[in-house]
Formats: C-alpha cells, structure tokens, sequence
C-alpha cells in the first residue's frame, strides 16, 4: 500500500469497474484502509470498491473528515454518474459514515455500519481511560498494542499472517494520531432526527464477541431509531470481524438481499462462463 501523507485518498483496487455500483469503505481508528485487503476479491465480484485512507498525521475534525470523503466520491460520481453508491463504515469509520450519510444522504444507494464506535461514548471507564491515554510515553505504544489485540478481534478466528497484519497497522499509527481519534470519539454525536432522515436500506452488522464494544446493544439501538434498516448479529465474531477467515462481507449482503440487481446477476454469468 502507498503511504498516505497528504489528505485523505481513495485506495483504488487493480481491477477497475465502473459498471459496477461504487462501493466506499470506511475503515478503523487505524484509518490506514489496508485491513480490507481480505475482503476485497468478494467484494469485486459485485462491486467497484474504494477504500478511504487517512494519513498517519491527519488530526483533522469530523467536519472536515466529512467533506473531504464527499469529495473524493463526488471526484468517482464524475467519472461515471449513472451508478449507486453503496457506503460501508466499519468501527470508527462507522461514525464517519453516519456524518457522511447524515450530510448528504440523498448520494447513497444503500448503508453498511459494521460494529460502529457510537457506542464509545456509552462505556463510561472506556471514555475515562481514553482521556488519560496521552499520558503513555509513546515507546510503550507497542507493548500496548499487542496487549489490545485481544480485545480488537477473536484472534482465533483469523489467520497468522492477519494477526501480524492488525498488529503491525495498530503500531504504524502514531501516538498524537491515536489520541486525537479517540478525543473525536468522545465528542461524536448524530442527532436522533438526523438518522431518521436516512430512509434508504441500512445493514447494522455486530460481532457478538465483540470485547471492546457493546456493538450488539449498539447496532439495536441505532436501528430503533432508522426507518428502514436490518440488524444482522455474527455469533462467534470480535470486533475487527471483517479480518475473520469464515466472514465474508459480499455474502452477508447477498444473505441479506442488499445487493443491486446488477451486482447479484452478474456474478452468476461469471461462475457459469467456461474459458
């Protein structure tokens, strides 16, 4: 993956397709964007996808964030304009993708939040320890990362060579940058009205496993109050879920029938093509 120093930038896959709805990832507090990587080939088969990435010293506001993921995917729409778009906001990124939704909801086609950190701010100890973590010398950021991961992702459930990835991303982001994320979790809100207004189909995803967030109760929450969406609970999985060997994000939408037309047909000519 290329470094991301400047302003935040789509991740483009190898294989382009504008035919295809354009499918916007969001990622974690890492913001690196290279965590789908694992996700990517099932999503192709359906989708042209982008991952947002952050650069490592961005500590930019949530407004500022926002407009800056409207623009990258207006820059897409310019390209090719006669096609949906599908957002998907996982943990951090699934606040990001409500202040993206909330503030230009007529653009999206449809809405995925995947254990979204909304509930940070729910888990008072969560909320007080975030605010002392500035305190940690940063040469001790490492040890501390490594002690998180089991409370990030089932690591049972995923492979070595993930493992190594998740720790790896979690150590490339510096301290200041882990601070000032988590300061923006403390303060994130979307009011109740705003989610209301969302009428298009929204997936809450949640890991039942999920130790370092109530996403189960958080997913119920949100989907209280959106008008038109559907909660679907992985049993076994952490929070980092989409890192899991068995999860599929591109089967969980077909699961839950949250795929265009195009996007479910088109990969049945494929299978059935002899070449």
């Amino acid at each position: 993956m290329p470094e991301v120093e400047l302003k935040p930038c789509f991740l483009t896959p190898k294989r382009l397709q504008p035919e295809y709805p354009l499918f916007v990832y969001l990622p974690g507090m890492d913001g690196t964007g290279e965590l789908l990587r694992s996700q990517t080939s099932g999503l192709e088969s359906g989708f042209d996808v982008r991952c947002l990435a952050i650069p490592r010293q961005d500590l930019t506001s949530w407004e500022e964030l926002t407009e800056n993921v409207l623009d990258l995917i207006h820059a897409e729409l310019e390209k090719s304009s006669q096609r949906a778009v599908y957002l998907c906001g996982e943990s951090f990124g699934g606040c990001l993708a409500m202040k993206v939704a909330t503030k230009a909801s007529n653009l999206f086609k449809r809405i995925i939040l995947i254990n979204p950190a909304s509930a940070f701010r729910l888990l008072p100890f969560l909320d007080w320890a975030s605010q002392l973590s500035y305190l940690v010398p940063e040469s001790l950021y490492n040890i501390g990362a490594l002690g998180l991961l089991p409370f990030l992702a089932s690591l049972e459930r995923i492979t070595r060579s993930d493992r190594h990835e998740l720790l790896k991303t979690m150590r490339s982001v510096p301290s200041a940058t882990v601070n000032w994320r988590l300061a923006l979790l403390r303060e994130f809100v979307v009011d109740d009205e705003q989610l209301r207004r969302l009428t298009q189909p929204v997936l809450l995803i949640a890991g039942a496993s999920d130790r370092l967030l109530p996403s189960v109760t958080e997913v119920r929450r949100i989907a209280d109050i959106l008008p038109n969406s559907q909660v679907f609970i992985l049993p076994n999985s952490g929070h980092a879920c989409l890192l899991e060997k068995d999860v599929s994000l591109y089967e969980i939408l077909k699961q839950n029938n949250f795929l265009e037309t195009q996007a479910q047909i088109i990969p049945q000519m494929q299978v059935g093509k002899v070449g």
